[in-house]
């Protein structure tokens, strides 16, 4: 495997760190990552791996505000910030693999943003894959939330220590462990976030209907970070067949590191590997 670490200019040129992992030859197939909130790109190695087994190249960013890249700790100014981001990110990942199928997944907030993604830039794009994704109420007390709502117009880098629980992650203490001593999760939202996150939830569960990607949402039943009633909520207003959805009995929120992690990643994998066959015939069309 090849592991290959760059950074891009983000919307205002801002930088924004990727990192690259590269089968040998030619793959079949590219995966691209958007990580979640006080996340980074580099906590999806079962997923990589899974991929690399499969001769599947992954590529993935850092959101701006988060991880190595630029920005202030957890603030976004507007939700499109991270849809031009991340339309960047795809297009640079596109050029680099003109012919092979491109498939997006997004975790937690990445989630909410590929699905956005998806809306807005239909057709560039073989298909989605939105893991946990946050599609329903904030994680926060009604109180935090309406403090968030008047600090967003008078101080919108207001911030405030998020709250996420470690233990709400996973099951495997390894990584609950992992997460809290991990140096480059910053911890804290802001109010202009919390409000662009909810607009964006509700527009984008809204356009449901006019959703044309190919579709595989996943939930943990446990899932005390986001909510699996929302996810089925956008999932059965979506039209068509080419859609799947995996609710994981008793998954924590990150389903691709919990104790169940090799089944989640090998259905993953194999819901890819049969979109890889359907592009492949309608190439030959």
């Amino acid at each position: 495997m090849q592991h290959v670490e760059d950074q891009f200019s983000g919307v205002g040129n801002l930088p924004l760190y990727r990192q690259s992992w590269l089968p040998d030859g030619k793959p079949r197939a590219v995966l691209a990552i958007v990580h979640g909130f006080n996340d980074h790109c580099g906590r999806y190695n079962n997923l990589v791996n899974e991929m690399f087994r499969r001769r599947i190249a992954v590529h993935s960013y850092d959101l701006r505000g988060h991880g190595r890249s630029g920005g202030e700790r957890g603030y976004v100014k507007r939700f499109d910030d991270y849809r031009q981001d991340t339309h960047r990110f795809l297009q640079l990942v596109a050029e680099q693999y003109p012919s092979q199928p491109l498939f997006l997944f997004g975790h937690s907030l990445g989630g909410l943003i590929v699905l956005d993604q998806a809306l807005y830039f239909p057709g560039t794009m073989a298909g989605v894959i939105a893991s946990s994704p946050h599609l329903g109420d904030p994680p926060i007390s009604p109180l935090v939330d309406a403090i968030s709502r008047v600090m967003s117009s008078v101080w919108p880098t207001f911030s405030l220590p998020a709250g996420i629980d470690a233990t709400a992650l996973s099951r495997d203490q390894k990584i609950v462990r992992a997460y809290a001593e991990d140096p480059l999760l910053h911890g804290r939202g802001t109010a202009r976030l919390a409000v662009e996150v909810s607009k964006t939830v509700a527009a984008t569960q809204a356009a449901a209907p006019r959703f044309q990607s190919p579709l595989l949402m996943y939930h943990g039943t446990a899932d005390r970070v986001t909510q699996i009633e929302a996810s089925q909520h956008f999932y059965d207003r979506v039209p068509g067949q080419n859609k799947a959805f995996i609710a994981y009995e008793d998954g924590h929120h990150e389903c691709h590191n919990d104790i169940h992690h090799e089944r989640v990643t090998m259905e993953v994998a194999q819901w890819v590997e049969a979109e890889i066959t359907i592009a492949a015939r309608q190439s030959e069309q």
